[in-house]
């Protein structure tokens, strides 16, 4: 149980932690990995190369350390970190390995102010946000299992077909192995693929279901990432492009995320996409226009042009078949063969805050997903036209929280 003087410890190390949380965290991977390298494949080791992964962790013990009193402020985050963990596979006996790892990392980076009751302290701390999301991940667990066509764990599929959308990016239509139903979904939410490298280690990446909730198939939307400066090439997005073919198997999590549609609502949706970040927002468009064809929907995407631009056709086919849905495309390169009108609508860049000035959008819901510049760029834009937080849905890609 953790204590009002070991709350009062924690909330003490905030400067610290603002000073010296990054080699804090780089200090806790490099002890974990080198102790229990048997963890390494639940981690994206691109995100460690780079710092990503450790920037979004010292970002995380902050925040909780200056929540220390009433952590249920941290919710959202809460529920995005275990929907991530969920997908992932960790399991509650992975928390004791962290935590080891986690206060001898602070001991040393601390030295001679981490005491016996600062670390004390920490170990309580650590101890109740552990118990917190091991429950809650074991509710996410359990309804996953529950479900008609849910399971927990990882489950094999088939790839029974393999469509090249653009010249990077490929998408890959999944059946179960055991025949068995779909799973149900919400359309937004996200699956983690586990795949075998050649050195036998398991590999395990998140990518955002791209299609609308059905029985016929699950479909992964996936853009080949290749190296640019010292940011290396994706393992896996280069794996499923170069090594599965049809017939193949690979293995998903249960679905999970919290970036979804809400469909209680019937006011007006805009979506905005930049680069594979339509993927998301191609489910919710196709389950929206079945579920809600009266709702009016803004569906902007913004690619660099049509050499790598996917679903255009399928946009385009769908937007004549619903009068209430409109499709602006925008390309900041245009090529010579990029037709106005059929393959673009706009040269240049997408301004979020000219299409919230659309009266035809009043009272919109806002939902965002790409690169992070695109999506810094286009919810600064929204804030600024004065669309509040309430209304702004925003999927950043990238390291976990956590």
């Amino acid at each position: 149980m953790l204590t009002q003087a070991q709350r009062d410890i924690v909330k003490s190390c905030v400067p610290a932690l603002k000073a010296h949380g990054l080699a804090l965290t780089r200090n806790f991977y490099t002890r974990m990995f080198e102790g229990n390298p048997e963890l390494k494949h639940l981690f994206n080791m691109s995100h460690q190369a780079s710092g990503e992964q450790q920037q979004a962790l010292a970002m995380a013990v902050l925040g909780y350390a200056q929540n220390i009193d009433d952590p249920s402020v941290l919710a959202p985050v809460i529920g995005v970190i275990t929907a991530k963990h969920v997908s992932m596979g960790i399991r509650a006996e992975h928390y004791p390995i962290v935590g080891h790892h986690l206060l001898a990392a602070i001991g040393e980076v601390m030295g001679e102010a981490a005491t016996a009751e600062v670390l004390d302290a920490w170990a309580a701390a650590y101890g109740q946000l552990a118990d917190l999301l091991i429950a809650a991940e074991q509710a996410l667990y359990t309804q996953a299992a529950s479900v008609p066509g849910g399971w927990s764990g990882w489950r094999p599929f088939h790839v029974q077909q393999v469509v090249r959308e653009s010249s990077e990016i490929v998408s890959f239509y999944l059946k179960p192995t055991d025949a068995g139903a779909l799973p149900p979904f919400q359309p937004g939410q996200f699956v983690s693929v586990r795949i075998v490298d050649a050195e036998g280690m398991a590999r395990i990446r998140q990518y955002s279901l791209s299609d609308a909730p059905h029985q016929e198939h699950l479909r992964l939307t996936v853009k080949r990432e290749d190296g640019h400066g010292d940011a290396p090439s994706g393992r896996v997005s280069t794996m499923l492009h170069v090594d599965v073919a049809e017939g193949d198997v690979i293995e998903l999590s249960f679905p999970q995320g919290h970036f979804v549609v809400d469909q209680q609502k019937a006011t007006p949706l805009v979506l905005l996409s930049g680069g594979v970040g339509i993927t998301p927002m191609l489910g919710m468009l196709g389950h929206v226009t079945r579920q809600q064809p009266e709702r009016t929907i803004h569906f902007a995407h913004a690619a660099r042009n049509r050499e790598v631009h996917a679903m255009n056709d399928w946009l385009r086919a769908m937007a004549a078949r619903h009068e209430r849905l409109d499709v602006e495309i925008y390309y900041e390169n245009v090529g010579v063969h990029d037709v106005a009108g059929v393959h673009y609508d706009k040269h240049g860049r997408m301004d979020a805050a000219q299409i919230a000035a659309n009266d035809r959008l009043a009272d919109a819901d806002y939902y965002v997903c790409g690169p992070r510049g695109f999506m810094t760029t286009q919810i600064d834009a929204l804030k600024q036209a004065g669309i509040p937080d309430t209304r702004i849905h925003a999927e950043f890609f990238g390291a976990a929280l956590a």
